[in-house]
């Protein structure tokens, strides 16, 4: 990803796009077939060559121009023809950010992978749901990595359905009205690069089409943050059910030899942060002045290359953690139990309302001995089975009944079908 948007890459896509652009000139004519085949003969590029002129012009468009100009000699009159920089620039954003999403879409493939191993691993490995960081009901290991798969699954959609609407050209010169050009030179070029023409350009591209990409990339990197934020918790000493991967050789401290942080999940929560801000900032360059102004190009040098690099490296982090992920299952067996047995007491209410007790009066019931167990640190099975109250509604054998965790995963068959419904392997 990062050589994608090297200097060197975007001067030679440049160059493709103005060797394209004197093809469909020499197409209509307006360029001898024989100056043609020079220029593209000739045409070149030295990246020091252009900094050194662009020291002097103050426009990167015009140093690459001249810098090519010297290669191809006279011929130069055929380049550039009818263009102003923006049908440069856009057209080359375009393939740019076309190629940048297939490249984020290939490594979002691979973590899903990854997630739909973990879910098929740990489909039986049954864990402490938690709501508000509070121990709620069981759940499943495989469950939380079903959920994981179904996000990178929209998260696949929505890159490649932005990788369609950034996918767009532009030559049609200075405010977009073709004056310099003709409407065939842009089909042509657009169509030798695998793009569309932007319909109704002003001088630019509009921005809206950056803006959603920019976002979209913030949402993916979101869903990153939510995965990578469950591993710090996991990892937590009070908590330790999982861990990202800790090399031979690695050190959580300075001052501290026996820490494991966890410093890649940590790295993608405070990443995520980076992709939202630039998402601000693709959303400030929607509006220019008039046909154009210069107030978007700045910020685009850093926000596009950037956000594209970020996620890449975001969604390899993510691989990594969840494809050596460290789990813990007698910690998971430990927490589960860690109430006392509190995490079933919808499962007595619900008894409770079934024998007849109004709702209001079962939850009170329930609740009771919830919290005196909480006091005591007790055992919610016994404290129910001695309840005098509870007796009047459910025999010991039918509350030992209601205290079995495979009853909270007895559909999670249906959710795995559901979530998997491409994919025969689960």
């Amino acid at each position: 990803m990062q050589d994608l948007w090297s200097e060197e890459k975007k001067f030679q896509t440049w160059l493709d796009i103005e060797l394209a652009v004197v093809d469909a000139w020499c197409s209509l004519g307006r360029v001898p077939v024989k100056a043609a085949k020079e220029i593209r003969k000739k045409a070149g590029f030295e990246v020091n060559r252009i900094t050194e002129l662009e020291k002097e012009t103050h426009h990167d468009v015009v140093a690459f121009i001249e810098t090519v100009s010297e290669k191809i000699g006279p011929l130069s009159a055929y380049f550039h023809l009818g263009l102003t920089s923006s049908d440069l620039l856009d057209t080359a954003n375009a393939l740019l950010l076309k190629e940048s999403a297939s490249v984020l879409i290939d490594g979002l493939a691979e973590l899903k992978d990854v997630f739909s191993l973990n879910a098929s691993l740990y489909k039986d490995t049954i864990q402490m749901g938690r709501t508000h960081g509070i121990h709620a009901e069981p759940i499943s290991l495989g469950l939380k990595f079903c959920g994981f798969y179904a996000e990178v699954e929209r998260s696949l959609e929505r890159l490649e359905r932005v990788r369609e609407e950034i996918s767009v050209g532009k030559i049609s010169g200075a405010v977009g009205t073709f004056a310099h050009l003709s409407p065939e030179v842009e089909e042509y070029v657009c169509r030798k690069l695998k793009l569309r023409p932007e319909p109704a350009a002003t001088q630019v591209v509009s921005r809206d089409r950056y803006a959603e990409y920019i976002c979209q990339i913030a949402v993916v990197g979101a869903s990153l943050e939510r995965f990578a934020l469950e591993i710090r918790h996991l990892q937590r000493t009070e908590v330790a059910e999982a861990a990202e991967p800790f090399g031979v050789g690695q050190k959580g401290s300075s001052a501290m030899p026996h820490k494991r942080n966890p410093i890649l999940s940590e790295r993608i929560c405070g990443l995520a942060r980076i992709l939202r801000a630039n998402a601000t900032v693709a959303l400030e360059n929607v509006a220019l002045w008039h046909e154009r102004d210069i107030s978007h190009s700045s910020a685009e040098r850093v926000i596009l290359p950037d956000s594209a690099i970020l996620l890449d490296y975001m969604i390899h982090l993510a691989i990594k953690i969840f494809s050596g992920l460290r789990v813990d299952l007698d910690r998971i067996k430990e927490n589960l139990n860690l109430t006392g047995g509190l995490i079933y007491s919808q499962r007595i209410l619900s008894a409770l309302v079934g024998k007849g007790l109004s709702r209001p009066d079962a939850y009170k019931l329930v609740q009771q001995n919830a919290f005196a167990v909480l006091r005591e640190k007790g055992d919610f099975q016994q404290k129910l089975k001695s309840d005098l109250n509870v007796k009047k509604y459910l025999k010991p054998t039918e509350v030992d009944a209601l205290f079995n965790p495979n009853y909270f995963l007895r559909h999670q068959d249906y959710i795995y079908k559901r979530v998997f419904k491409k994919c025969k392997t689960l």
